[in-house]
């Protein structure tokens, strides 16, 4: 994923709004005004005019883009082009607002997976415009691409073994000092929830960990859900819900995705990585509805529900990281249907509790365009997860609110929760949209790469 080089030779694109292209179409010379007449091109947001060369003049590309201010401006717009432009080399033209946003939405946009399949067809390339940040916009880019293959990756290509190498991979990648814990390990190390839940999968479960950078640096831990493939367990799923359970390794592939851009950009930042990493099968060893264990806090948990296993190994993770006391925790997750259902799949809602955090991360999300909604942490609804015959259950019996109780349980396992913020990805995206095509995404990780190098430099220059 990058920009070429800047060349004067390359088709310009200038952008125009409706107002704009009245100005400019007053000055076009007779074929390109015919052209533009024939083609019904009136600046719509979105819509292109391609004229090509003639009487020695270059070809001149037109992109519709929404009038300033406009209430349902997309920064993400100029991702269009990616699809829409014939092969060639272009360069951003005249009228562009955000050269940096509109050079990363043409990127993503350019995004394909293309492990099973050869490419369809030559691809339009941009030069990378004058004056912006390259080496971020294609550090960003390179991450999203990556956390989108892993996501694509059917489970049989992408099971708890290849999840894992990935991860090392990308640890060795930078230097970072890593270690895996596999199958009865985790018992011998204390992490008895990640070892129920994976137990019954033929691939045994693990925990990933890997850290990187400075040890005086800004200490920021990542846990992510690394669910390779989601049965539902013993509570099996009916199939129509089993259709998209590849993608729930998501919070591990958005963990891998922000830990790319945050060791590619040396930033002053102590880097700690832990993956809890599963499948969620049936076999006869299979952990039970009402089984009872000890996490590794040392709460005993009653299993509510098989198909709420992703609660339980990132209990022990946060646990295991909450030990460390870091600056900074996040973790991520496909965790609930509920908070698809109360915001879509485009807005993941975010849990933390700390209000100067949650607006920091509600500004960095708006500010890149990496959109996320704060849910609360309702207090009320704590009192559902506690146990009769044990410390804590993993789901409520009532059934509401099932991404806010699902935050709930996992506070309980971390030590500070104001320096804490759980994101509820979906990390798919139905269809194909400017800057996000259909399939797996990468959702919350360019608004923490600001947040977090906002943080680490702030910390570096005091």
């Amino acid at each position: 994923m990058k920009l070429e080089d800047w060349s004067a030779a390359a088709t310009a694109v200038d952008f125009v709004d409706k107002a704009g292209w009245a100005r400019e179409k007053e000055s076009l010379p007779a074929l390109v005004a015919a052209l533009a007449a024939a083609s019904g091109f009136e600046a719509k947001p979105g819509s292109l005019l391609i004229a090509p060369a003639h009487d020695g003049a270059p070809p001149r590309v037109f992109f519709g883009v929404e009038e300033e201010g406009a209430k349902k401006r997309d920064p993400f717009l100029a991702g269009k082009l990616a699809g829409a432009l014939p092969p060639g080399l272009y360069r951003l033209g005249g009228g562009v607002a955000d050269p940096q946003t509109a050079a990363l939405a043409f990127l993503l946009s350019s995004y394909a997976f293309s492990r099973y399949v050869s490419p369809k067809a030559e691809k339009p390339r941009l030069c990378a415009p004058e004056g912006v940040d390259r080496a971020r916009i294609e550090r960003i880019a390179r991450a999203v691409a990556l956390g989108r293959d892993l996501v694509n990756t059917p489970a049989n290509d992408m099971g708890p073994e290849a999840l894992a190498e990935a991860a090392l991979a990308l640890a060795a990648r930078h230097g970072a000092q890593s270690r895996v814990i596999v199958g009865e390990a985790l018992l011998a190390e204390n992490f008895p929830l990640i070892h129920a839940v994976g137990r019954a999968a033929a691939q045994a479960p693990r925990l990933v960990e890997f850290t990187h950078g400075p040890a005086d640096g800004l200490k920021v831990t990542l846990v992510g859900k690394g669910v390779c493939f989601d049965s539902g367990g013993l509570d099996i799923k009916p199939s129509s819900a089993m259709a998209l359970m590849k993608k729930d390794m998501g919070g591990a592939a958005t963990t891998l995705a922000l830990a790319s851009m945050l060791m590619d950009s040396a930033l002053p930042l102590r880097l700690r990585v832990l993956l809890p990493i599963v499948e969620n099968s049936i076999s006869a060893n299979a952990f039970r509805t009402s089984d009872i264990y000890r996490s590794r806090k040392g709460l005993t948990v009653e299993i509510g529900n098989t198909d709420a296993e992703g609660r339980l190994i990132l209990a022990d993770a946060l646990a295991y990281a909450s030990e460390d006391q870091p600056d900074l925790l996040f973790n991520f997750a496909t965790l609930t249907g509920a908070a698809r259902v109360a915001l879509g799949p485009e807005l993941p809602p975010f849990y933390t509790g700390d209000d100067a955090l949650a607006e920091q991360i509600a500004a960095c999300g708006r500010a890149v365009n990496d959109p996320v909604w704060r849910l609360p942490l309702w207090d009320n609804y704590d009192s559902g997860l506690d146990g009769k015959i044990s410390d804590v259950v993993s789901v409520t019996s009532g059934g509401f609110s099932g991404s806010i109780v699902a935050a709930l349980f996992l506070r309980r396992f971390v030590s500070d929760p104001a320096r804490w913020a759980h994101f509820d990805v979906y990390c798919w995206n139905p269809s194909t949209k400017p800057g996000r095509p259909e399939g797996g995404e990468v959702q919350s990780a360019r608004l923490l790469y600001d947040l977090i190098e906002k943080r680490a430099n702030e910390r570096a220059a005091t």
